[in-house]
């Protein structure tokens, strides 16, 4: 490539362009950091040492000199701007050699401390088609560790805001055709209208766009992360995402791909999730398993809603309570006790806020009311260590492999003794589930029948679908049913449902984690053939985050 690279410092505000066809070198004086580890020196430029926080001169020689090298195609100068070289030498190559970018101009805003926002206007040339690509960032300044230099902190939305960690920019042919993806009844589904479906489309398309048809164009995409990455959630990392289209350089051909969801309930699921951060929900339709909506809204970008992996609560109790009055250690209109608190394996449980119930309290109303102890008290009638773990699987489909058609993580909940198997009781322990899982197991409970949950037809490539081992007694559904009705109506989840109508139920659920300052809040509904289930991370009880966001789409 070839070209010169201009420069100039105007009004205080740097701007650097990379002219022509290529790019071309412009450098200013400046200093420099160091590698991965802060300890590498550059031989172009050096940087000042210090100590205390960064100050507004150092933020501002940094951000000056990591922008000009990077405007300039000077991955080098660039990278050693920052506190993790070996990686920004990578990208900021990448930028010119796999995204094709043959010009950008980088115009720097005003720094608000060491965080320093900056506008990329840049043109994307691949095999004769030039299109602008524009987006606006921001860079933080630290001081490194070992060094005392002021560094650019490395992080890869430094170079696209949409850009996670091991994640590329790239352009060129790819090699799935686009897909147009419709919903049960042939409406068309588009990221830009539904955004949560913009990782489920770019799934679907990798997974199916060959064998539906079409033609590849060309584009400029995010490449996913190599495989192994992992979340906060001890789930798939962002490569579970799949590719992301940024821009479309030459229109491909797409085929039509028919979707089990529904417009109407994924634009609910959309907008009540919005108004929640870190939030997901999924809803099913209990007599089939076919997935009506998907949609989160969480910073980092990640599916939790299919693939989280977060313990659930007290929703696990239409489990529990399944595998309890299937073993008839208890009935819905039989009494069990609920306590202020009970101990189990060395270790005591309460329930929220220590509440009791009178004595007699039936077992339909400790459910209703979400009482831990009345649950955790039956462990001394079951005869059976593995017995949750049983009814999840057995019954409930939890941990068999679901093929939905997209990534999605399907339950888990091992086998546990003492302390641990109280806890599993109470949704809480090392059982692991996502709002899909939840609203599977709700469905489940509805029709009585664990039918796999499904995004699209088997038929499109022939696999196999999960099938639980056995169907749920007819007199175990019954209770559990009405022990759900109870719930919606009188119960901890009959605010939340007040405003759902039709046959409904529903079950609360508030789940502690280790060091967060308030529990991950969990509800569950459903309401005649729809059943549906959200978490939110942080939201504190189970009604209060959570509810809003299920009825929302019970609504619909």
């Amino acid at each position: 490539m070839n070209g010169a690279a201009k420069g100039a410092i105007i009004g205080g505000v740097f701007l650097a362009m990379v002219g022509g066809a290529g790019y071309g070198m412009y450098s200013l004086v400046g200093d420099t950091g160091g590698g991965k580890d802060d300890t590498a020196d550059s031989k172009t430029a050096t940087a000042t040492r210090g100590e205390g926080p960064v100050t507004e001169k150092e933020t501002a020689e940094a951000a000056k000199g990591f922008l000009t090298a990077w405007a300039a195609g000077d991955e080098r100068t660039a990278a050693d701007w920052t506190n993790n070289a070996s990686e920004a030498l990578s990208a900021v190559a990448d930028f010119k050699t796999r995204a094709y970018v043959s010009k950008a101009v980088i115009t720097p805003g005003t720094p608000s401390g060491t965080t320093v926002p900056f506008k990329v206007e840049a043109e994307v040339t691949y095999e004769g088609t030039t299109k602008p690509l524009a987006y606006e960032s921001r860079l933080t300044v630290v001081r490194g560790l070992s060094t005392g230099k002021a560094l650019v902190d490395w992080q890869a939305s430094v170079i696209h805001p949409d850009l996670k960690r091991g994640e590329r920019l790239r352009a060129g042919t790819p090699a799935s055709p686009p897909v147009k993806l419709v919903d049960r009844n042939d409406q068309e589904l588009t990221p830009e209208k539904y955004p949560s479906l913009r990782p489920v489309l770019a799934q679907l398309r990798e997974v199916y766009g060959g064998k539906a048809g079409g033609k590849a164009g060309a584009e400029v995409w995010i490449e996913p992360a190599t495989a192994g990455a992992t979340t906060q959630d001890g789930g798939a990392g962002q490569d579970g995402g799949g590719r992301r289209t940024l821009l479309t350089l030459v229109a491909g051909e797409p085929s039509t791909l028919k979707t089990y969801l529904d417009a109407k309930v994924q634009a609910a699921a959309e907008q009540a999730v919005a108004k929640y951060p870190e939030s997901s929900v999924v809803a099913v339709k209990p007599s089939n398993g076919h997935i009506l909506a998907i949609a989160n809204n969480r910073k980092d970008g990640y599916d939790a809603a299919m693939t989280g992996t977060r313990a659930p609560g007290s929703t696990m109790k239409i489990v529990t309570a399944a595998m309890l009055l299937d073993r008839g250690k208890v009935a819905a209109d039989k009494p069990a006790p609920c306590d202020k608190t009970v101990s189990w394996g060395g270790r005591s449980f309460h329930n929220l806020s220590d509440f009791q119930l009178p004595a007699g309290t039936n077992f339909s109303t400790s459910f209703a009311k979400s009482c831990n102890t009345a649950f955790i008290k039956q462990i001394d009638e079951v005869d059976e260590d593995a017995a949750l773990s049983k009814e999840a699987t057995e019954v409930f489909g939890i941990g068999l492999d679901w093929k939905t058609g997209i990534k999605s993580f399907d339950g888990k909940v091992p086998v546990t003794t003492g302390a641990e198997s109280a806890a599993e009781y109470i949704g809480q322990g090392q059982i692991t589930m996502n709002p899909l899982n939840i609203a599977s197991i709700t469905a489940t409970a509805r029709s009585g029948r664990f039918h796999q949950p499904l995004l699209v037809s088997p038929e499109l490539d022939g696999r196999t679908t999960a099938t639980a081992a056995r169907t749920m007694k007819s007199s175990v559904r019954g209770q559990l049913v009405s022990m759900m009705r109870l719930t919606a109506t009188n119960g901890t989840g009959a605010k939340a449902m007040a405003s759902v109508g039709g046959d409904k139920g529903a079950k609360t659920g508030s789940a502690e984690v280790d060091g967060a300052a308030s529990p991950d809040s969990w509800f569950t509904g459903f309401s005649d053939d729809v059943a549906a289930a959200a978490m939110v991370e942080g939201g504190g009880h189970g009604g209060d985050a959570a509810g809003p966001i299920v009825a929302a789409v019970l609504r619909s």
